[in-house]
């Protein structure tokens, strides 16, 4: 167990139709630049991988002089003889299956991984009121733990997910369909909240850019999104499909339409406001948790059941000293028991003042991008250059926030991919830091049960408990070398039935290591 709180307090930098996603100077888009996501390969070198046991070298062997050697005579070359046609690009074969892990059982925990039915990588965790545990699965799909089983269920495009929107007409988009579920979020007995990722791509071809590029592909502008998904008394699913988009006409400077979120990081519901919010590249949106669907709305706000979309950016200078606008990855999302919503993203964070401004969208929207709202956009860890200044590359700390979580009516909790862990007020002020021993984190939450804060290693399958002002580590020696050579992808509390501590191992492509989720009831 490691002891004592290091805090050291912080100085916060902050000072009915769209207006379209534009910066107040001009300038073109800088989002999806060097964000250091679940996905992204490891190459910082933070000092966490695991420690092997000390090995004790062989001798090299040992080669017998073999004496005066006899030099071979110089080669012949051979006559032409026939041609062996080119075979072409050859496919390598697929890498070898990833060994099931072999489970520790330490006190309070236990584990369900590919030998229970659990997918290769796992992004996310969740259960809904009826206790149903909800697993993010990637490209495997969605799976199911239901009440006392011991295997998981998968669902995948079969059936009925929908990672992708509609045609205007209703039809499904021509081309290819792309299935990666990276987030879920419980909603009521039965229901779980999914998230995709659109369909990979860089520059023009990836899914927020693609729709104002030069070819756009309704088969990746149109990927991602986000289900509403309810488990039907026979096994099979009922999905309802937010398609997260303005249609012609809904803002004022995007007539033609908007097409940007599509890759869902983080979701977030809310039953006291029958809210659903996605925390996504680039911004974050609305859903309505009632949504029943309407396959030709074409993003009409009447009967879209979304409100899209909103963040907290900031204008800079890139290094050619262009102005760019700064917003993207949306980890960071909690909800406050005002029914407004923390977000938090690469460059700053916002409370979202959904419920103080009576559920007015609109007004809440403005008091997160306006100029005279610089006080709502926090930077936790702060940057040389604040606003209304703009700030060069070197000028910039990215607070690369990864997770965010309530306690009580006046605490958030934030977790940075790259920075470690911080606590706020719910005004963003009296920023302090805490340190658990390692600066990458990838996911927080809070257990209201006893206040405890759980948050999980970026690289390092290590979970961390802050409780009673100690920091309780779960590491190699209770989950094993395998287990915690995966990232945690995602902590959840579920307290559908008393209270469990869900956490989601993503497993590990440079270790070969399969995905595995956790579930601790212990005290």
């Amino acid at each position: 167990m490691k002891g004592g709180w290091r805090w050291a307090a912080a100085l916060v930098v902050t000072g009915a139709m769209w207006t379209g996603c534009k910066q107040t100077t001009g300038g073109h888009d800088e989002s999806e630049r060097n964000n250091p996501g679940l996905d992204s390969p490891r190459d910082e070198g933070d000092g966490t991988t695991p420690t092997p046991d000390p090995v004790t070298p062989e001798p090299d062997p040992v080669t017998p002089d073999p004496g005066p050697v006899t030099p071979e005579p110089d080669p012949v070359t051979p006559g032409p003889g026939p041609v062996t046609p080119d075979p072409g690009p050859v496919t390598p074969p697929p890498p070898p299956p990833e060994e099931a892990i072999q489970f520790t059982s330490p006190p309070g925990w236990r584990f369900y991984g590919t030998q229970h039915g659990g997918p290769r990588r796992v992004y996310g965790v969740t259960a809904d009121e009826g206790g149903n545990v909800w697993v993010a699965g990637g490209e495997d799909g969605l799976f199911l733990l239901r009440p006392g089983a011991d295997t998981l269920q998968r669902y995948t495009l079969a059936d009925g997910l929908r990672p992708y929107g509609f045609m205007p007409d209703g039809s499904a988009p021509p081309g290819e369909k792309y299935l990666k579920v990276i987030s879920v979020a419980g909603g009521p007995a039965g229901t779980v909240f999914v998230g995709y990722e659109g369909r990979p791509g860089t520059g023009s071809n990836h899914c927020e850019s693609n729709w104002d590029g030069p070819s756009p592909d309704p088969s990746r502008y149109k990927s991602g999104d986000a289900d509403k998904v309810t488990l039907r008394a026979d096994g099979t699913l009922e999905v309802v499909h937010y398609d997260i988009f303005s249609g012609p006409g809904v803002v004022r400077d995007e007539l033609r339409g908007r097409e940007k979120i599509c890759n869902i990081l983080r979701i977030a519901y809310d039953k006291n406001t029958n809210s659903v919010w996605f925390g996504g590249n680039h911004g974050f949106s609305r859903g309505d948790a009632r949504y029943t669907g309407n396959n030709t709305c074409n993003g009409q706000l009447s009967c879209s059941g979304v409100m899209e979309h909103v963040h907290p950016h900031i204008n800079a200078l890139n290094e050619q000293g262009n102005v760019v606008l700064l917003t993207d990855a949306y980890y960071g999302v909690a909800v406050h028991p005002s029914g407004d919503v923390f977000f938090g993203g690469s460059n700053r964070s916002t409370r979202f003042r959904y419920g103080s401004n009576s559920h007015n969208y609109w007004r809440a929207q403005s008091m997160s991008e306006d100029p005279p709202y610089a006080w709502n956009r926090f930077d936790l860890w702060p940057d040389k250059v604040g606003e209304p200044n703009l700030s060069r590359p070197a000028d910039r700390v990215d607070d690369h926030v990864s997770g965010m979580a309530v306690s009580g009516d006046d605490t958030v909790w934030v977790s940075s991919f790259t920075k470690g862990l911080a606590r706020m007020n719910a005004e963003g002020g009296d920023v302090r830091y805490l340190d658990v021993g390692v600066p990458h984190l990838s996911t927080v939450a809070v257990d209201s049960t006893d206040g405890s804060v759980w948050t999980g290693a970026r690289w390092l399958g290590t979970v961390f408990r802050v409780k009673d002002g100690r920091v309780r580590t779960y590491g190699c020696t209770d989950f094993g070398r395998r287990l915690c050579m995966s990232t945690v992808a995602d902590i959840q509390v579920d307290r559908s039935h008393g209270r469990r501590i869900l956490v989601g191992f993503k497993g590990s492509d440079e270790n070969r290591v399969p995905g595995a989720i956790g579930i601790y009831s212990g005290n």
